[in-house]
């Protein structure tokens, strides 16, 4: 009985080592927006200062994001880079994944008055 099982879980251990996986840079400190290319490909464009973490680097892209929406701009979501992270900027908040075929999960979120911070460091009211 184990058997069949067994081999179920071989075969799909195997169908998933199959499919591509987009893994961004992992250079220690780097922040970089990432621009998608009308190939398919990804380019990545590292931003000026080094960042001490995820969620500085966040910011960084958010305040870059702010910025070319005041000159005109119209992109409101924008992908970014950490350590081997993505980060993907979005109306409800930060994401992140390993990959861009991974499921992102949340880093940030926006308080009320628009700032990111850490889910649940905002007191409920």
């Amino acid at each position: 009985m184990l058997r069949p099982i067994a081999l179920a879980a071989a075969a799909l251990l195997t169908l998933t080592a199959c499919v591509k996986q987009t893994r961004p840079p992992g250079e220690a400190g780097v922040c970089y927006h990432v621009q998608p290319q009308r190939d398919g490909s990804l380019k990545y464009n590292k931003l000026p200062s080094a960042q001490p973490d995820l969620e500085h680097c966040a910011a960084a892209l958010e305040a870059m994001r702010m910025k070319f929406l005041a000159l005109g701009g119209n992109q409101t979501e924008i992908y970014g880079a950490y350590q081997g992270n993505f980060l993907f900027l979005q109306r409800e908040g930060i994401f992140t994944a390993p990959s861009l075929e991974e499921h992102r999960y949340l880093a940030l979120v926006r308080s009320g008055d628009g700032r990111l911070v850490i889910p649940g460091a905002m007191p409920q009211e």
